[in-house]
């Protein structure tokens, strides 16, 4: 890779075969916004036209049946839990802020559901206590 890197995300694109590596921690255990593509066929690594708009580590990312990646929650370089999510665009090799959580989250989970919403489930909060909620993204 491009970036040292340790609590990101990385997710199949399929419509590129490519693989989109996001965010983490690197080796002063700063949270980033650097993102990657990684093409199996050539075995390199290529930074995005964008980076994140947000810094994050412990996040998710979760292909949408458009082929675009929502990328939710993830906490600071500090811990504070983010409430924000992100779009990354595969045409554009892009990110754009879209809709926030209802509870800032990290270390949590993201399931595509079959109506193409995304559950987002538990994680921690910004007491760092385990959390009991869970929310939808449409």
């Amino acid at each position: 890779m491009g970036t040292v890197r340790a609590y990101h995300t990385a997710t199949l694109l399929p419509a590129s075969g490519k693989a989109l590596v996001a965010g983490g921690v690197d080796t002063t255990n700063s949270s980033m916004a650097a993102a990657e593509l990684f093409d199996p066929s050539a075995g390199t690594f290529a930074p995005t036209t964008s980076p994140m708009g947000t810094a994050r580590a412990r996040h998710t990312a979760t292909l949408l049946t458009d082929g675009t990646v929502l990328v939710t929650g993830g906490n600071t370089s500090s811990g504070v839990p983010l409430g924000d999510a992100e779009l990354f665009g595969p045409g554009s090799g892009s990110f754009s802020l879209t809709g926030s959580m209802t509870s800032p989250r990290f270390s949590h989970t993201a399931t595509l559901l079959p109506d193409g919403r995304v559950l987002v489930a538990g994680g921690m909060d910004a007491r760092g206590v385990a959390a009991a909620t869970a929310e939808l993204y449409q």
